[in-house]
């Protein structure tokens, strides 16, 4: 860590927000729009008789999730920091209160609470308030980060009591993704290597015992290893996203002529979405959306790189991380390449609590980049 970074410097100038970072925010929100409406007609139509019920909650959810993302902007950061702990007691709450009566019980799992015209996902905004814990965590502990009782213990436990809270409704892989953003945190926060591997093998030990003694986790996980074995079971969602991905060849079949979306593929304008973006767009399609994806991710790791002040820039690296890892295991999951696990596209699935949450990471990051030193 260079000897220039240090927590709560002073005299920071204040520049202009990053135009680039906003353009490419917008631009996927956008797309996002234009894939649901794509995606959702159908299914909308028949379950709800309006062919865009899911594409006008999306452009309200969008709406809202623009407007947090401009107070996010606008917010003073020492008031953000200021309320590290208030965010993490309200994640705690907010997915205790998922395992009690409150909480909406969806094929066996309880990861939603109602709020009447929408469904909030707890998991998504938990991820937040673990970042800016950490960030907050690691900057002024920076002395002591590489002892076992200071810099191991505390985020440990913090960390693996949400997980724990996710495990009751249950949510294997929400835990398993709040356990790689401690990783990544504590990987450039100055957490010993070894205290890192030792609970990488614990982890990996008890995930694995996890899957084995649940029948229906070990399903999905064999399943995933081969899907054709079990396509009209386990195995149908991954098979019918490769026929979608496999259909749309060099430049897809256009922008609302797929047909893995007429009721084939469950979950077309949610957690499956890019499949639907791989057979109406093509190869051409998805390299354009890297491209986009790729140019995002450096700006945004680009804010977390220059920033002076410890915790801006362990703050702008967590949140980066929320939507590279959201981008990174929906396409994994979608392409067949890790087992199957409920994770939506920043910026494109459909969903409330996904989308402002993409928006709130944007806004966090383009505040931060008014500091980000040229």
């Amino acid at each position: 860590m260079s000897n220039k970074l240090t927590a709560n410097t002073p005299n920071i100038r204040m520049g202009k927000i990053d135009p680039w970072l906003l353009t490419s925010t917008l631009l996927l929100g956008g797309f996002g729009l234009i894939m649901v409406l794509s995606s959702s007609g159908i299914m909308a139509e028949r379950v709800y008789n309006d062919t865009y019920f899911f594409f006008k909650r999306q452009l309200m959810f969008t709406g809202v999730g623009i407007a947090i993302m401009l107070a996010c902007m606008q917010m003073p950061r020492k008031l953000l920091y200021s309320l590290t702990y208030v965010w993490v007691a309200a994640a705690v709450i907010l997915l205790a209160l998922c395992v009690t009566p409150l909480g909406v019980n969806v094929n066996g799992a309880s990861r939603w609470i109602n709020l009447g015209p929408v469904n909030l996902q707890p998991l998504e905004y938990s991820k937040i308030a673990l970042v800016l814990y950490l960030a907050y965590f690691f900057a002024r502990k920076q002395e002591l980060v590489r002892t076992f009782s200071v810099g191991f213990l505390p985020p440990f436990i913090v960390t693996g009591f949400l997980c724990g809270l996710l495990l009751l409704q249950p949510d294997f892989g929400g835990a398993v993704v709040l356990a790689m953003l401690l990783f990544l945190m504590c990987l450039v926060g100055g957490t010993r290597f070894i205290y890192l591997f030792v609970s990488f093998l614990f982890g990996t030990g008890a995930g694995w015992l996890l899957i084995s003694s649940s029948p229906y986790r070990f399903k999905r996980w064999t399943a995933f290893l081969d899907p054709f074995a079990s396509a009209q079971n386990e195995g149908y969602q991954l098979v019918q996203s490769l026929y979608a991905f496999g259909s749309g060849r060099i430049f897809g079949t256009g922008i609302g002529a797929g047909k893995q979306k007429l009721f084939f593929l469950p979950e077309a304008h949610n957690d499956f979405i890019m499949a639907v973006v791989g057979e109406e767009l093509g190869f051409v399609g998805m390299s354009l959306f890297f491209i986009v994806i790729g140019f995002f991710l450096w700006r945004a790791f680009r804010v977390s790189f220059k920033q002076e002040d410890l915790q801006d820039r362990f703050t702008a690296f967590g949140v980066t991380c929320i939507l590279a890892l959201g981008m990174i295991l929906n396409l994994a999951v979608v392409l067949g390449t890790v087992p199957p696990k409920g994770v939506a596209m920043p910026f494109i699935s459909y969903g409330g609590s996904s989308l402002t949450v993409s928006f709130i990471c944007a806004g966090i990051l383009l505040n931060l980049s008014r500091t980000a030193q040229s």
